[in-house]
Parts: C-alpha cells; sequence; structure tokens
C-alpha cells in the first residue's frame, strides 16, 4: 500500500464526525472485520478525543454503552465485528427503542455480494433492530480514489445517524440506529498518517464540545417555547390544566423534572413511580398503588395526567382505564405514546393556566399527603429509637432501651429493610441503578420523597443487562464536568438472578479506563421469587411451579466476586447494613444480602 487503506480513511472520517458532533464515549468489541474502525478508536483516544471503552461481550457492551447515554443523554457507538457480535446487541436496542434512549451501533459487514453464499461469518445482519431502529443504512465497502456517493459519504452518515439517535420534539423520540458497515481487504492499514490523523481527532474535539453546548442550548429553547394554548386540531399541543377537576399526575420512567413541575405549580398530587426521577417535592405520594385503590381518594379522581412510562404497578393502568376518569398523556414526540386506553389525548406539553392558584387544590392535595403520611409511618423499616425520651427515663429504662437497640441492631434483613436503607443512604450526588426485580416494587411502596438521580431500564424492563448498564452509568458519571458530582457513587439495588443473567459483565476493564465506584447490592432469596405475588403461583402444582418459575439458584456469589477481582461484602443484619451504608465506596464491590 502506498497510503491509507480505504477501510481506514472512512474510519477515521466516521469517528471524526461523530466526535466533531460531541460524541465523547466511545466502546469497542475485538473484531477482525472490524478492526478499522477499532484503530480509529485507539487513534482517537490517544489524541485525547473520546473516552475508550473496551469490552469482549457484545451483549455486556452494548447495555454498557446504553449506560453511558442513560447517564449523559448522548450516544456512546458500539463497534463490532460481523455474524454473531451484532445479533447480541438486539436486547440493548429494543430496550433503546422502548426507553427512548440513543444507541448507535458501527456494525462491520462482509461485502454484499457475499450474502447468500453461505461464505463465513456471512449473514443477514443489516436492519438487524427492524422497526425499532430510528435509521438503518447499509453502507457500501470505500473504495480507493474518487468521492464516495453523496448518501455514501462518512462526515454525512455520522450526521444522519447522531441526528436520528437523538431524536427531537416532534418527531421520533431517541432511540437505536445501525450503520452497517461492508469493509474488503486490506482492512486497515494508516502508516505514516498517523499525526495527521491525530491531529484531526484533536481538531473534532473541539468542535464536539462546542457542539455539545450548543444542542443543550437549543434543546433548552425549544422547551420554553412549547405552546401553551390548546388547538383542538393538532394533538401537539400544550394542555392547560385551571378548572376544578378532582386531576392527579401520573410519572413513568422518564419523566423527570417536568412532571414534578406541573404538578407543584397546579398543586396537584403526585403519583410518581421511584424509578420516575420526579419523586420528590412536597405533591409527591409514595404509596400512590394503596391509595388508588381507597373509595375515598383514589375513587374520587376525574382526571389524570400522565408523563413519562409508568410499569410497576397493576393500579396505574387500572385507574386510567376507568371510565369515569379523562386520560390526558404528556409526549413531546411522533409514534407510539404509553395510553393504556387505547383512546387518551395525547399533548406535547402540559402548563398551569395563567392566574391559576395551586391553592385551589388544597384539600384535594391534602386528603392524598395526609393518607400518604399516615401509609408511610406504619411502612417504614427505619424508624430511629427516640433517644431523647430514653434519657428522660430512669437506669432501668435506659438499660432495657439499650438491650432493645442491640436486639435491633442483630435484626435479620428484610427486602423492605434493605431497598429503604439504601434509597435513605443515597446522596444527590450518587447514582441508583435499580434492577428490574421484586425490589423494585417493594421500593415503589416504600421510598419517600427525596431528588435523586435514578436510572433503571424500564422499556421493556427485563433483567438484561443490569451489571452493564450501571457499569456504564457508574464510568460516565466519574467523568462528569461537575466535580461535585464526578465524586459520587453509584449503588444498584439487584437480585441474584438479574446478577447471574449478567455476570459476564463483572469483567472489568483493565487500565487505563476508570475503576468504577460501583457498588452491587444483591437482595438474594435463591430464585425469581417476584412470580411468588402472580396468580400462577395459586393455581399451578407447586413443584412445577417451582421448577420452571422460580427457578431456584445456589451460586456462590462470594466465588463470584473473587473471580472477576470484585471486594466481597456479606451483610446479614441490620448492623451490618448500616455500617455497609455509611462507608465510602472506593471501587467495584459485590454486597450480598441474604433475605428473609
Amino acid at each position: 500500500m502506498t497510503g491509507p487503506a480505504p477501510a481506514s480513511i472512512f474510519a477515521v472520517e466516521l469517528l471524526a464526525g461523530l466526535i466533531r458532533r460531541g460524541v465523547a464515549d466511545v466502546v469497542v468489541c475485538p473484531g477482525s472485520r472490524s478492526q478499522a474502525l477499532a484503530l480509529a478508536a485507539a487513534a482517537a483516544e490517544s489524541a485525547g478525543a473520546i473516552r475508550l471503552h473496551v469490552r469482549v461481550d457484545e451483549r455486556s457492551a452494548a447495555f454498557f454503552a446504553l449506560g453511558i447515554a442513560r447517564e449523559t443523554g448522548y450516544p456512546a457507538p458500539v463497534i463490532v465485528t460481523s455474524g454473531t457480535a451484532v445479533a447480541n446487541l438486539v436486547p440493548a436496542a429494543y430496550e433503546a427503542h422502548e426507553g427512548r434512549v440513543p444507541f448507535i451501533a458501527l456494525t462491520a459487514d462482509r461485502p454484499a455480494s457475499l450474502r447468500g453464499t453461505r461464505s463465513n461469518q456471512t449473514t443477514s445482519q443489516f436492519d438487524v433492530f427492524g422497526r425499532a431502529a430510528r435509521l438503518s443504512l447499509d453502507v457500501d465497502p470505500p473504495a480507493a480514489g474518487g468521492a464516495p456517493a453523496p448518501d455514501q459519504d462518512p462526515d454525512t452518515l455520522a450526521a444522519r445517524a447522531l441526528n436520528a439517535a437523538l431524536g427531537r420534539p416532534g418527531g421520533q423520540p431517541a432511540g437505536p440506529v445501525q450503520l452497517n458497515l461492508q469493509f474488503v481487504e486490506p482492512l486497515s492499514g494508516t502508516a505514516g498518517f498517523e499525526r495527521m490523523i491525530a491531529e484531526g481527532f484533536a481538531a473534532a474535539a473541539e468542535e464536539g464540545v462546542a457542539a455539545r453546548d450548543e444542542r443543550t442550548r437549543s434543546a433548552l429553547e425549544a422547551a420554553e417555547l412549547s405552546a401553551p394554548e390548546l388547538s383542538a386540531t393538532e394533538p401537539a399541543a400544550g394542555y392547560v390544566h385551571g378548572d376544578d377537576a378532582l386531576t392527579v399526575v401520573v410519572a413513568g420512567a422518564g419523566a423527570g423534572d417536568e412532571a414534578e413541575a406541573f404538578a407543584r405549580d397546579a398543586g396537584l398530587p403526585l403519583l410518581a413511580e421511584v424509578v420516575s426521577g420526579s419523586r420528590y417535592g412536597r405533591e409527591a405520594i409514595a404509596s400512590y398503588a394503596t391509595l388508588i385503590d381507597d373509595a375515598e381518594v383514589g375513587g374520587l379522581v376525574e382526571r389524570a395526567v400522565v408523563f413519562g412510562h409508568p410499569t410497576l404497578t397493576r393500579q396505574i393502568p387500572a385507574l386510567l382505564k376507568r371510565e369515569d376518569v379523562e386520560v390526558i398523556v404528556v409526549d413531546p414526540h411522533a409514534g407510539d405514546h404509553y395510553d393504556p386506553t387505547a383512546s387518551a389525548r395525547v399533548v406535547r406539553a402540559a402548563t398551569v393556566g395563567p392566574g391559576h392558584d395551586p391553592r385551589a387544590h388544597r384539600r384535594w392535595l391534602g386528603a392524598w399527603v395526609t393518607a400518604d403520611r399516615a401509609l408511610q409511618q406504619a411502612r417504614s423499616t427505619v424508624h430511629e429509637p427516640d433517644l431523647e425520651a430514653a434519657r428522660e427515663t430512669g437506669y432501668k429504662e435506659r438499660n432495657a432501651y439499650a438491650r432493645a437497640e442491640v436486639a435491633v441492631k442483630k435484626e435479620n434483613v428484610t427486602r423492605e429493610l434493605l431497598v429503604e436503607s439504601v434509597w435513605r443512604a443515597t446522596w444527590p450526588h450518587d447514582r441508583l441503578v435499580i434492577a428490574a426485580s421484586r425490589l423494585v416494587r417493594v421500593l415503589d411502596g416504600l421510598a419517600p420523597a427525596r431528588k435523586l438521580a435514578v436510572h433503571a431500564n424500564r422499556g421493556l424492563a427485563g433483567i438484561d443487562g443490569t451489571v452493564a448498564t450501571a457499569h456504564g452509568i457508574a464510568a460516565a458519571s466519574q467523568t462528569d464536568p461537575d466535580p461535585a458530582r464526578a465524586a459520587g457513587t453509584t449503588r444498584v439495588i439487584i437480585g441474584d438472578l438479574a446478577l447471574l443473567h449478567d455476570a459476564g459483565s463483572l469483567l472489568l476493564p483493565e487500565v487505563p479506563e476508570l475503576r468504577p465506584r460501583l457498588q452491587l447490592i444483591v437482595g438474594n432469596d435463591g430464585g425469581g421469587t417476584i412470580f411468588d405475588g402472580l396468580e400462577v403461583a395459586g393455581t399451578t402444582a407447586a413443584a412445577d411451579f417451582e421448577r420452571v418459575m422460580r427457578t431456584p439458584r445456589k451460586a456462590d456469589l462470594r466465588a463470584l466476586a473473587g473471580a472477576y477481582g470484585w471486594e466481597y461484602q456479606l451483610v446479614e443484619t441490620r448492623g451490618d447494613l448500616e455500617r455497609l451504608l455509611t462507608t465510602p465506596v472506593t471501587g467495584p464491590t459485590l454486597v450480598e444480602v441474604p433475605l428473609t
């Protein structure tokens, strides 16, 4: 070769185009056909243009990238080789689709001329995400000399991929994109051009910082310009609240600050799932699921304004399906909307009408708040003994109190105690990741209102890739531009089956990648006890239920942690749990909590 390989020229220009538009993280899985992309990513890392993350398993890599995107709002392109490598991206891509998370797959492929010939590692990998993809492009092999066709230009491809992955208000929401890139030999080669490539990546990174700032500024301006007027002909209009209907605000996954702000401005009860990012403020109702079933509280609801994607209870969809409840779904995007009724009114934004006084709903909100406080008081597992009262008593009473306190410290750990303790111990600069398991539903019924950074894969609510997602969140959070936020810990509430399902993601990267401050808190009940609460548990023979539903497992989690180089801690009592949650996390730690 007298110059760089066409595959390498294309790979460098494609990555530079993505970096120039704000991409800061790239995930690479090793492979032959994708070597030009992988080596370009390594050159970009050397130039300080990206944070490079290398993973050996494509499924884990995809969920790791999903975690980065959940934390940063930007996709971390995943580079994989051809064959089954591409198929392993599908679970994360489907979660990205339903969870509206930006995701870009750069899948290397053999040339189209080999398709249908059963050539080694050649399969139908283009458009592997199907209808879930925001964009799928099959890109011809780059050729030596001459300019590519306009739709095959790498910079144009980068722009199209990023715009489609990020989505836009009024259009498609964020989601998965596939660029299927055909490469022919020579598969890589840049000898003599390394310095020019490094300078190009460095320049692209400088532009990328400005591009991210500009996109953030544009998004904020777009939110401020959301039309508050009601239009009968335009479903993507604003909803003006200001009448006397007994209304609640429902917040599911992804609802965030917008739902809390609307409930606060309107003075309405906020029925916010624990994964919504909205469970804070005085309007938040933690015991909403119970109160929906209360005829004197939830039974009076006349309207529900829904933000995000509720998935944790049966009570929310049951409420929305009631004939006496008007349902308004707030969704700034086109396409599928959360609507259990299939007849809800969908609007782009929810705003409070001019002159509306939130005190108009004081009695209605007060009924929810008062009932919620009583339920929280009864359910809470972390009440502290009354030390002041003890000091007022005589010696015998104080001695009895001390013995009782010791006994409390030796209590076994229940699901309720575990999840509520972790929730209360998490600080605003921390990240809390909650797996799809029985534990998230227990927490949803207990967690008091607190403004925390909460992440969960609730798009499809599967247990896939939880460890990898949390690892991506930890990696991204520790590089947050805000030093205070970067100093936090990522804690994960996860069941034993969800952990074992993603055990391969415990494999830690080598330097120079950051060592994650990641604490996996594993509630171990020896199987899928989430099914205990379903009808099948009472209608099936016990042996069959145990065999194919609960699927009990006895894995040695201490040995598993040691095999992957994680610190291991066993928490058996309330005292152990309190010590754990007040000890700084300095590296990857697996905490096993046998549940009673």
